[in-house]
């Protein structure tokens, strides 16, 4: 089984960061990192901002879970996706296109079969309280286009460079708007507009410490 500083080691390089950049990002020193990794260390007690920044768990890199990693790729056991801001929905292509540098969390899929491509968001504010509180995560799948969408939709999507969560509604004469699921938010319904650009829609959540909540099933 692979030591500490191997984890470590395979890990940071299969991210592609020298140990400098990883002392910067994680904000422990680069003489300690260097010392883990050669398992001269006296202490462990970096690890979890360690594998923050390297977007693992602790129990990954103390453990050896992850396994063998080569110099370019991580195995396929070990996917994770990332945990992007709402500044960065707001302003994204795809997520390929942010640089993983700039992602500070990554968590793995809640199901085998979500693409590889897709996303969290952490949500934020009471719009859709208490069917989502804030904290929780959504899971957005980008692979969409509006021309997909059904009527009550669970959808992230873009104005200018502000993204927002919302269900999506469209009626019987195609008029679409976005609702709050909170009926005691305002404002309550915001007109889809046609500078709108949808991020991604919404195909799994859960809340952290208070268990895994169901997959919503999509009604077609």
């Amino acid at each position: 089984m692979p030591t500490l500083g191997e984890n470590l080691k395979a890990i940071r390089r299969a991210r592609k960061m020298t140990q400098k950049e990883l002392a910067k990002k994680s904000g422990v020193k680069q003489s300690v990192i260097s010392d883990l990794e050669t398992g001269n260390a006296k202490t462990t007690g970096s690890i979890i901002e360690l594998s923050n920044a390297l977007g693992v768990t602790a129990e990954d890199l103390k453990k050896g879970i992850i396994g063998e990693f080569d110099t370019n790729v991580l195995p396929v056991t070990t996917k994770l996706l990332p945990v992007l801001s709402w500044v960065q929905a707001g302003t994204m292509t795809s997520v390929e296109a942010i640089n993983p540098m700039e992602i500070n969390e990554w968590l793995p899929p809640l199901s085998s079969d979500d693409p590889n491509d897709c996303f969290y968001l952490r949500v934020v504010g009471v719009s859709n309280y208490p069917t989502y509180m804030e904290g929780d995560y959504i899971l957005v799948n980008p692979n969409f286009c509006t021309s997909d969408l059904l009527s009550e939709d669970l959808v992230v999507v873009r104005s200018n460079t502000d993204a927002t969560f919302k269900k999506l509604v469209i009626e019987s004469d195609d008029r679409k708007y976005l609702q709050a699921l909170n009926p005691n938010f305002h404002p309550n319904i915001i007109e889809f507009e046609e500078d709108m650009v949808l991020v991604g829609l919404v195909i799994d959540a859960f809340r952290p410490l208070g268990g895994s909540r169901s997959k919503r099933n999509r009604k077609i």
